[in-house]
């Protein structure tokens, strides 16, 4: 069965996409659908295993963001105060003018931190956003 392959169009900045093309030279794609098509399945991968994510859990969510933004940094506090009872600490730096590095420190339910993961990720001015989790079997072990 032959795959109906579908053309879209994106806009990009110009610094983005230079660096996605370098990347993709560097790695021998042979062309910058195979690249965009290999990255789409990479997003699609993690968020399916952020669906699986339940339980009792640790985690950590690291965030850099435009802190030069207006309102990106209140819009970050607000979510964050709305979910005070997985929180336990974060940690936040200037890497660059416009730049901050923010690492939150959580313990809950999973389905709430992935809520909580995915409203960072979704907020306009965040570059970059990673959850990663432990179990709660291991938490208690390491007690």
């Amino acid at each position: 069965m032959e795959k109906k392959l579908m053309r879209i169009g994106i806009s990009l900045p110009g610094e983005l996409l230079d660096k996605f093309d370098k990347t993709l030279l560097k790695r021998g794609y042979s062309s910058r659908s195979e690249g965009i098509r290999d990255a789409i399945r990479s997003y699609n991968q993690h968020y399916e295993w952020m669906q699986q994510i339940s339980g009792k859990r640790a985690a950590t969510i690291s965030i850099v963001y435009d802190c030069s933004k207006t309102g990106v940094s209140n819009a970050l506090a607000k979510i964050q105060h709305e979910y005070l009872d997985l929180i336990n600490s974060s940690v936040r730096f200037h890497i660059e003018a416009a730049s901050c590095f923010e690492v939150i420190i959580l313990q809950g339910e999973g389905e709430k931190i992935v809520e909580l993961a995915e409203k960072i990720l979704s907020l306009k001015g965040v570059k970059y956003s990673r959850l990663t989790t432990i179990p709660g079997e291991k938490i208690e072990k390491a007690t």
